[in-house]
């Protein structure tokens, strides 16, 4: 049991060091994608954090599988460089055993990992969908950008604001230019004035509240336009009905993916089981491959165990894409890839027990015949 406890709170220290490293990494280019559209006027500001926590458990469910693979390649590499697995060696803790416990720790992190594949991932790219189709269906006045002309989403105007501040009326300088829907004619009207602010109603509209300017309106193409000087104009936006946009199969619940005969729902469907499932086939190739002599380091394995990593899981994509497009039949799914890497484990672990020596021995002798 001192051993379990100890070879478990290894691997999960540097399991955790790895998946909080990978994470930082992952939201940190997904937020400045999400502030380049918010600069960009896409999406409003006060919305970055929201797009950032929802695309968070999809990063997740992808990071868990590579953090425990390399937690145990570099927790275990560092117990053979400091001699330790050679004295748990000597005192009867085989290569098995060791195994035996990693597989513990996958089984429960494939639990974790299924829960986020299967319910919260899908979830989570359902409710950004959503919000994508509600600031798209916003008229625009609150992600405004200073020095710039912007088209509302809506299409009802187009304004500029010389400068934005955070007083009692944050706009400064608002031109505001719009067509007059309510006549056949092209009419056009446009607002100039001194301050201005935002008022957001409770049907989700937007009021644009200018105050100290002057209003010009007429015709395009004739001269005879009138002038009127106001202390406060209210220009009325109104919310675009919203639009709800073509969900893709990651956004399925997986309840409905089962109901779904289709090939790309079957395709989707061993997609989110293959994940989880591959936490346990991974364990079977880290554990014998983080076996290295201290002369080569903790890392003398590294890059072949991060080549069948990879190999593993562009055999998944690739296997997805041809269920996909049809090229396997469905009942073979994704098994066929789990089964590969379950060989190959099966290989690494037998090739230091007494079974495996024999058998190569066997077979080499077979050869010289």
């Amino acid at each position: 049991m001192l051993i379990f406890r100890y070879l478990m709170k290894e691997t999960l220290k540097s399991q955790a060091a790895i998946f909080m490293l990978l994470m930082a990494i992952f939201i940190t280019q997904r937020f400045v994608k999400v502030l380049a559209d918010a600069s960009e006027g896409e999406i409003p500001a006060s919305l970055v954090l929201g797009f950032l926590a929802l695309h968070a458990p999809v990063l997740a469910s992808l990071v868990l599988p590579l953090s425990l693979f390399l937690g145990i390649m570099l927790a275990h590499g560092r117990l053979y460089v400091d001699s330790e697995m050679s004295v748990m060696r000597a005192c009867g803790i085989s290569e098995w055993y060791i195994t035996r416990v990693m597989l513990i720790l996958a089984v429960f992190m494939s639990i974790v990992t299924a829960g986020l594949t299967m319910w919260v991932t899908p979830l989570s790219v359902e409710s950004t969908y959503q919000l994508e189709d509600k600031v798209g269906a916003q008229s625009g006045l609150t992600s405004l950008i200073p020095g710039r002309f912007q088209q509302t989403a809506n299409q009802q105007a187009v304004i500029f604001v010389h400068d934005i501040d955070n007083g009692q009326n944050p706009l400064r300088k608002v031109f505001v230019a719009q067509r007059d829907s309510d006549s056949d004619s092209e009419g056009v009207r446009i607002v100039y004035a001194n301050t201005g602010g935002i008022s957001e109603q409770a049907n989700g509209a937007e009021k644009l509240i200018l105050k100290q300017g002057k209003q010009y309106e007429g015709q395009v193409g004739r001269q005879d336009y009138s002038v009127v000087e106001f202390e406060e104009y209210q220009v009325q936006i109104a919310e675009q009905q919203t639009e709800k946009k073509r969900r893709k199969l990651s956004a399925y619940p997986t309840s409905a993916l089962l109901n779904d005969p289709s090939i790309y729902a079957l395709a989707e469907l061993h997609w989110r089981i293959a994940i989880p499932l591959s936490l346990p086939f991974l364990v079977l190739i880290a554990v014998p491959l983080s076996a290295s002599d201290p002369r080569q380091g903790r890392f003398g394995k590294m890059f072949p165990a991060l080549m069948l990593y990879l190999g593993y899981f562009m055999l998944l994509m690739a296997g997805r894409k041809a269920l996909e497009e049809g090229n396997f039949p469905p009942q073979l799914g994704l098994w066929w890839v789990h089964a590969v890497l379950l060989f190959i484990g099966i290989v690494l672990l037998l090739k230091g027990r007494p079974i495996g020596v024999k058998l190569r021995a066997q077979l080499k002798g077979d050869a010289g015949v």
